[in-house]
């Protein structure tokens, strides 16, 4: 099990939290152990949270030049036809994957192809099972464009917990199905939106993994 770069500062920073927090303990209340045990557990209790957030697992990843691949871990909330207006302006398929805080949090590209379009939206940060989230929230809009012509577009949302995405990508980017190209700091979502009549390997409630579950073949 790795540790993903993007936790160092939050690591640092419970780090210096649990330190002061320690030292405020022995120094104002040296005789009461219930006041160290207090401050040990806390500062355990939150290195834990972190060490386990920004956990990055070796893992054999799926791959296919006809398949779609999750791009992150989670449960699928939503699988519709919906209207898509800031970049293929017509109906698609709509499938979102709801990221809790105990999901693994890198994104990954679904599919391999080229970044035909790339954009980030600064915005509210509503719970992500808000459907305002997809319109509203801090995001980022990436388009892959695969080889056949097929254009994939997937969102990274921010939640009500989540106040940061990264992304490593830009426009003309090379994508390579699986590679990294970004991570959400605590709980959010990601919609993905197909072409009509894509057919999906997926259902509402299930569970998939990032990197390793097909939701749907071009």
């Amino acid at each position: 099990m790795r540790f993903h770069k993007e936790g160092w500062p939050s690591l640092l920073l419970v780090l210096l939290f649990s330190a002061i927090l320690i030292g405020i303990a022995r120094y104002f209340f040296p005789q009461f152990a219930i006041a160290h045990w207090f401050a040990y557990l806390v500062s355990a209790f939150l290195t834990v949270v972190i060490l386990q957030f920004f956990r990055h697992p070796k893992r054999k990843h799926t791959r296919g030049d006809n398949l779609i691949i999750a791009p992150a871990d989670g449960k699928i909330v939503v699988i519709e036809e919906t209207q898509e207006n800031e970049y293929f302006k017509d109906k698609r398929l709509q499938v979102s994957i709801f990221m809790s805080p105990t999901n693994v949090h890198v994104n990954r590209y679904p599919i391999s192809g080229m970044v035909s379009f790339f954009k980030y939206h600064p915005g509210k940060f509503l719970v992500a099972y808000d459907p305002k989230s997809s319109t509203d929230n801090e995001r980022t809009t990436v388009v892959v464009k695969h080889k056949n012509g097929t254009e994939i577009l997937f969102r990274q949302i921010a939640g009500a917990l989540a106040r940061r995405i990264v992304w490593y990508c830009k426009q003309d980017d090379v994508a390579e199905q699986c590679q990294q190209m970004g991570f959400i700091k605590f709980g959010s979502r990601v919609d993905l939106f197909f072409p009509i009549g894509t057919k999906l390997n997926v259902k509402i409630d299930d569970v998939v993994k990032g990197s390793q579950t097909v939701l749907a073949e071009i």
